[in-house]
């Protein structure tokens, strides 16, 4: 198993840091939105380095369709609800510069960028696309209904965005990550004030950006509390038709469609992480009905942190933290979000006001419905008296068996059948003896 990126690029290496070092700038973490807010901080005149745990790009950069678009569902009806019109439009805006920008720097970069329309489509709801389409007028964003969609299934229309684009999103992270310094295979063990201690050596610097997919630091900010994660899944399908566009269903648990050279990239399964969910099961049926043709070449899972609001995190970790700040939350949408946050937090750190900070602040209201779920959720499986625990906060694991994985329902964290850490915000593995498959 392994993505169709992975498969048809190849990431620069960077050796371990092994000694102490200054920098004006450190950002924690490797994936795209650490490496582009590394990018845009060395931009802005500052001297930034990457400290990354394992290899650059080895988390969710790899795992995801590159969708280049602003139009991350039906978002915007929702947006205007949660953040008001200032705001949601300030996320509009912030979007659109960040498709600007990558677009620009991919002109020098043969990473496969494509210009494509993009659709979110309903099964059954013309009115929700109407709404959705009064959203986007209020913020004075074009935006057209599109009907007879090239999908194998009828559906009541779609959300139509022009200019948006795809690409290949290791080929574009390499190119970005040659002219930074990086060091890989070098974990943050601790972060205080100034400085950021590893196990060869101390990163000092006045500003750090903690880029780690889920935050790491847990005793700040209540990013455990105000995050979960989703995982979905991808099969690259060879011989699959062309449709032209890039496409997702609006419900957010459909399925998701775009081409990749000669391939139909086919997403969908989406579920929290921890709780059951379809895997490659359905997406291979499905594929079996209606493109019995095509061949099966890859497939992957992504996850994902999603917020409370449906808004990223970027901006200062914590006020009790200067010089601390965070990126995260990207709901998906993580290529041009990443963006986005990067421009943020190089403008923060300049000491440059930005008309996105309220928009996307760390600080801002986490009363909304999905805080409860959360909350319900941690203390459920905090009660749960089952083993494995995560060593993260406490929770009871879930085995998944077509994943041959233990996964947190709290916050995301998932071990291989043996114990070892597979995703954060866990820092370690498990201790082995419990960590064994159920009925081994």
């Amino acid at each position: 198993m392994g993505s169709i990126w992975e498969k048809t690029a190849q990431l620069p290496a960077f050796e371990p840091l092994r000694r102490d070092i200054r920098a004006d700038a450190l950002v924690i973490g490797g994936g795209l939105a650490g490496l582009l807010c590394a990018h845009e901080l060395a931009r802005a005149g500052l001297r930034c380095v990457v400290a990354e745990a394992g290899r650059i790009c080895g988390g969710a950069t790899k795992n995801t369709t590159a969708k280049l678009t602003v139009q991350h569902g039906l978002v915007f009806r929702k947006l205007l609800k949660a953040l008001g019109a200032e705001r949601a439009r300030a996320y509009l805006e912030a979007n659109l510069a960040a498709l600007d920008r990558l677009r620009e720097l991919c002109q020098d970069i043969p990473c496969g960028f494509e210009a494509r329309p993009s659709f979110v489509y309903s099964l059954d709801s013309r009115r929700e696309l109407e709404r959705e389409l009064d959203a986007l007028e209020a913020l004075g964003h074009p935006a057209a209904l599109a009907e007879d969609l090239p999908l194998p299934f009828p559906t009541a229309g779609a959300v139509r965005f022009d200019g948006q684009a795809q690409f290949h999103p290791l080929k574009f992270a390499a190119a970005i990550a040659r002219d930074l310094p990086i060091f890989e295979h070098t974990r943050v063990l601790e972060v205080k004030t100034g400085q950021a201690v590893t196990e060869r050596g101390t990163i000092r610097a006045d500003h750090i950006v903690v880029a780690t997919h889920f935050p790491f630091l847990n005793k700040f900010g209540a990013y455990w509390l105000k995050l979960y994660q989703s995982r979905s899944y991808v099969l690259a399908l060879e011989g699959g038709p062309d449709l032209d566009g890039m496409y997702l269903d609006a419900s957010g648990k459909g399925l998701s469609f775009r081409n990749f050279e000669n391939m139909l990239l086919l997403g969908g399964g989406g579920h929290r992480t921890g709780k059951p969910g379809g895997g490659w099961t359905g997406l291979e049926d499905f594929a079996r009905r209606h493109y019995p043709k095509a061949r099966g070449a890859a497939r992957w899972a992504a996850q994902d942190c999603m917020s409370l609001d449906g808004a990223p995190y970027v901006g200062p970790y914590s006020p009790r933290l200067p010089g601390l700040y965070v990126v995260t939350g990207f709901n998906k949408w993580g290529m041009t979000s990443s963006m986005a946050a990067a421009t943020l937090v190089a403008d923060l750190i300049a000491g440059r006001d930005s008309p996105y900070q309220e928009a996307f602040s760390p600080a801002r209201s986490v009363l909304h419905p999905q805080l409860a779920a959360n909350a319900g959720e941690s203390v459920l499986t905090l009660l749960t008296p089952t083993r494995p625990r995560c060593p993260h906060l406490g929770c009871a694991l879930k085995y998944d068996p077509q994943e041959h994985a233990w996964e947190c329902p709290c916050h995301g964290s998932r071990f291989d059948g043996d114990g070892t850490l597979l995703d954060g915000p866990a820092t370690g593995d498990l201790i082995h003896d419990r960590a064994k498959r159920p009925g081994r």
